[in-house]
């Protein structure tokens, strides 16, 4: 007999817990849309896959190194997977080989069988939230936060892409148990969080803030916290 599906509840304190954040973080109320990212679709995608366990910094680092290599992408397809592993490695940053599979999957799968197909993503914009997540996550090397990434930064879709530092937000205020593994956190905040693109930014955003500059993986510094008196944890991991 197979399982009822579970119930995702939104807890009573997620709409102060946004507004503080977004508070500390975004005080001039703007949507955080980053200025930085690729103007176009393709770009933007293999910039996001190359950000995948890695820094910022060697994320930056090997995509210029593909765009001077390739300053079209029809080129890093016809120069194949090692090429654009090559290309990778001397850039610096990890797992040239994984990355540089995925970029020329993603480049591949575009071509199609002709190999003559455009290499482009803007079809995406006149597609459903459904359908063009649906689209991403065929391409090799995107999964759901891949994915999510792309419609709300890119596409500007109420997803919501959970990384880290939110899953460790919503562990510590015990929105979710610790048990439940991060793809079933990402789908909690998915059905929780309102569906809008500016409450799943601004949310997404300055969570990520937080978790980068207060709520710590190790060592949390909860006295500057404030989230600290609606959080069962900061008892446990402040000071004192």
């Amino acid at each position: 007999m197979p399982r009822p599906a579970p119930t995702f509840t939104a807890p009573a304190t997620l709409p102060e817990v946004t507004r503080r954040l977004t508070g500390q973080y975004l005080p001039d109320g703007e949507l955080p849309f980053p200025r930085t990212r690729p103007a176009d679709l393709l770009s933007s995608l293999i910039r996001t896959i190359l950000g995948q366990q890695n820094t910022r910094a060697a994320a930056d680092r090997q995509y210029r190194a593909l765009r001077e290599a390739y300053p079209q992408w029809e080129a890093a397809l016809l120069d194949g997977p090692d090429g654009i592993e090559d290309t990778l490695r001397g850039a610096g940053g990890g797992l040239h080989r994984s990355k540089a599979a995925s970029v020329h999957g993603i480049l591949t799968a575009l071509a199609g069988p002709d190999e003559n197909g455009p290499l482009t993503l803007e079809h995406l914009s006149g597609l459903t939230d459904e359908a063009a997540r649906a689209t991403l996550e065929a391409l090799p090397g995107v999964g759901r936060h891949t994915a999510a990434l792309m419609l709300l930064f890119d596409l500007h879709r109420p997803a919501m892409p959970v990384e880290g530092n939110l899953d460790r937000l919503a562990r510590r205020l015990e929105w979710v148990p610790d048990a439940w593994t991060g793809a079933r956190v990402e789908r909690w905040f998915d059905a929780a969080v309102p569906r809008t693109t500016p409450d799943r930014l601004r949310l997404h955003v300055a969570g990520v803030r937080h978790g980068r500059e207060v709520c710590l993986s190790r060592h949390p510094r909860c006295d500057a916290c404030v989230l600290a008196d609606l959080c069962p944890s900061a008892a446990l991991l402040g000071p004192g």
